[in-house]
């Protein structure tokens, strides 16, 4: 039983963190926003993405495992320098707003723990530290620790133990989708297309499977190493997946049906975990939150930081040291410092968080 256990274990990789990372601080907003919202009624999304996001991210890993090189070294041998330099442009453009949301709302919820502590100050601190982390941590043995940070969403799925829940009408809008012709149902399946299927888990997973596959050592690439890589992916995205369904359903059964509709604020945010955690939920949601920004932004950063190095044929890989691959941890930096200068644009960092979710789907 351990030993089946344990094989599968091994077969999880980069497949299964970047569906992990991609239910971060933007997407969890924005879930929730869609529950607040629309209630049960956009449930249906959590399973039409589930094979989108299967098929592309594994079209990634195998363009990663078997070319030896990433999606912008494979764009620039086969295409134009006006659609390398547009793309490694836009996912720029993406990646560094999306930080600024993530770096935002992790320090709004951190003022729900701590709220004597002022706003800017600790974006700054969150900032710099993690730009201390990505350069001098490996990140397989960074993301090993901060998974279990991530596990606090699973406070989402508790909250459904604890709630009078009408199953009948939550499945019906789980397999039979609803439409609403309206400007904002439109914009928020737009920022769930953006936050599930993102642009920056493209370039991430392709070159984390170039990583693992020089890690490993592997010359040739058999068809065990291609349903490894399917299966770890499968895995990631219905595990991301399945989350995006809890938390619709949580707070869609809390914040919906008692009026909350639109979440402009972490401490609403964490009111959907209050039936299950009391006075604990927005310790609960600042600790899922923290996790999963710390997981998501060294991620976000890292696939700009492999484009732009990959462009310029510089040396790239989160396993170098800040000497070997300066450039490449200098536009990781430059990145972050950019998303962390969105913060001071006049617009409250759970809202930001929506939006760049919305972003992302245009993108």
């Amino acid at each position: 039983m351990f030993k089946k256990i344990k094989k599968w274990l091994s077969l999880l990789g980069p497949g299964f963190v970047t569906g992990a990372a991609d239910d971060d601080p933007s997407g969890i907003a924005t879930y929730a926003q869609t529950g607040a919202q629309f209630g049960f009624a956009q449930l249906w999304t959590s399973l039409f993405t589930f094979p989108l996001m299967t098929c592309i991210q594994e079209m990634c890993g195998r363009i990663g495992i078997v070319t030896r090189k990433g999606l912008t070294q494979n764009l620039k041998a086969h295409y134009s320098k006006r659609l390398l330099y547009s793309t490694v442009a836009l996912l720029f453009i993406a990646n560094a707003f999306n930080i600024g949301a993530d770096l935002g709302a992790m320090a709004e919820s951190l003022q729900l723990v701590v709220p004597w502590l002022p706003f800017y100050p600790m974006l700054m601190a969150i900032s710099l530290g993690t730009v201390i982390l990505e350069i001098y941590i490996p990140y397989v043995t960074y993301a090993k620790y901060l998974k279990y940070l991530t596990l606090a969403l699973f406070a989402y799925i508790a909250t459904l133990f604890f709630i009078q829940l009408d199953w009948g009408e939550i499945f019906y809008a789980t397999f039979v989708p609803h439409i609403a012709f309206t400007k904002d149902y439109f914009i928020n399946i737009t920022a769930i297309l953006g936050t599930t299927i993102s642009p920056y888990l493209f370039f991430w997973q392709a070159n984390q499977e170039v990583e693992e596959r020089e890690a490993n050592h592997v010359e040739e690439i058999s068809q065990a190493h291609i349903n490894n890589l399917r299966i770890d992916t499968i895995i990631g995205m219905f595990f991301s997946n399945l989350i995006m369904w809890f938390i619709i359903v949580a707070t869609g059964a809390t914040l919906f049906k008692n009026g909350i509709t639109h979440i402009s604020s972490a401490s609403q945010a964490a009111a959907a975990l209050r039936p299950f955690a009391g006075d604990f939920s927005s310790l609960l949601f600042a600790v899922g939150i923290i996790g999963t920004g710390l997981l998501a932004i060294p991620i976000l950063a890292g696939s700009v930081g492999y484009a732009v190095a990959e462009m310029k044929g510089w040396p790239c890989s989160l396993a170098l040291t800040y000497g070997d691959g300066k450039k490449f941890y200098q536009v990781i930096s430059v990145t972050i410092l950019v998303g962390t200068l969105v913060n001071f644009l006049p617009i409250n960092p759970i809202t930001l968080l929506y939006y760049s979710a919305v972003l992302n789907g245009f993108i």
